[in-house]
């Protein structure tokens, strides 16, 4: 069985095909399934972070020629596609709009089921796929999502969650400070390696529980880089020494209180080296197998929204809507969705 994920939640328009197996409900051990994923990034202007109306027309721009890519490199047509899901939230409503309206056209024109797909949850299935885990410890780090979870009766369960913005949100107010177009994490990894004192400035140090708060260290970071006597490099390495800290403390509680033997990370912010080498010295004190999405497929792809909308359609055939019923939800919360296939 064929299916095609459209991702378009925000910066990222993205086309996957992946082949599964409808018999056993899966795909290959590795990347294998993955017939392709083509996708093209919306870059926004130096200092200057996503607008979602320039991100959509971004989107309507590529949408025709990332769509014939992802069909040329999978060797299929159009009509051999069995199921077309799509990305309906959580994410910028422009921007979803357009992977929708794609979406509902493929699905009306030939005829196939469409599968609505919650974003977040397409990150983490995606991740428990591609390195073979069972049920573990997640923490789901991105522009949009800041949040552990675990899998708990046909629900992911939040256990633990940002108070304000996200990790990636963090990065990205600090990288346009400093010039930067969003997304900026990698900027502001970049620079942090280039500290060579490794200085660390006093920063705001916020968790509660296991939920976190980024707020008060944005505000602290943008106060140090208004004097242009301290080191950029140095502000970037304390940046990132402190926020990943706090992400690591949380993550240790709850690998304390779950006893939990497997942790993954998923989701842009995943991509981060400083911040999976700190998680995997945190895993190995609590004895639990640390795992991270493959980097090629951290960021937003089309191949999360199908393999995710696949496993949907193949557990509960009633999850197709009809095109005229397509809709998208910005604010879709992924520990309200019901995952019957686990």
């Amino acid at each position: 069985m064929l299916c095609l994920g459209i991702e378009s939640t925000a910066h990222t328009f993205g086309c996957s095909i992946i082949e599964i197996d409808k018999k056993s409900d899966t795909g290959s051990a590795d990347k294998e399934f993955i017939l392709s994923e083509v996708r093209d990034i919306y870059k926004a202007s130096a200092g200057w972070g996503i607008h979602p109306r320039d991100a959509s027309k971004h989107h309507t721009m590529v949408a025709t020629e990332i769509l014939k890519k992802c069909l040329e490199e999978s060797g299929v047509s159009i009509k051999d596609i069995d199921i077309v899901s799509y990305s309906a939230g959580p994410g910028l409503g422009p921007c979803l709009r357009i992977g929708a309206v794609v979406s509902r056209s493929l699905a009306s024109f030939h005829n196939i089921p469409l599968i609505p797909v919650n974003h977040a949850v397409g990150h983490i299935e995606l991740g428990i796929k591609l390195t073979g885990s069972e049920n573990p410890l997640t923490l789901l780090v991105s522009g949009g999502h800041t949040m552990l979870l675990i899998y708990y009766k046909n629900k992911w369960r939040i256990f633990g969650e940002t108070l304000d913005i996200t990790l990636g949100q963090l990065f990205d107010q600090v990288g346009r400070k400093m010039g930067f177009s969003s997304p900026c994490g990698n900027k502001i990894e970049e620079v942090s390696y280039l500290s060579k004192g490794r200085k660390v400035y006093p920063l705001p140090y916020i968790i509660k529980g296991n939920d976190v708060s980024f707020s008060g260290l944005l505000s602290a970071v943008k106060t140090l880089l208004n004097d242009n006597d301290n080191d950029i490099h140095d502000i970037c390495f304390s940046l990132q020494e402190t926020a990943f800290s706090i992400i690591v403390e949380a993550v240790e509680r709850a690998l304390a209180f779950t006893g939990n033997k497997e942790f993954l990370i998923v989701g842009g912010v995943s991509a981060n080296k400083r911040l999976s080498n700190m998680l995997e010295t945190a895993c190995d004190i609590h004895n639990s197998n640390f795992n991270s999405c493959p980097q090629r497929f951290c960021g937003d792809n089309g191949a999360q929204i199908a393999w995710t909308g696949a496993q949907m359609y193949l557990s509960r055939p009633s999850s197709s809507v009809k095109p005229e019923n397509a809709s998208v939800n910005q604010s879709w919360r992924l520990d309200s969705v019901h995952i019957p296939w686990r």
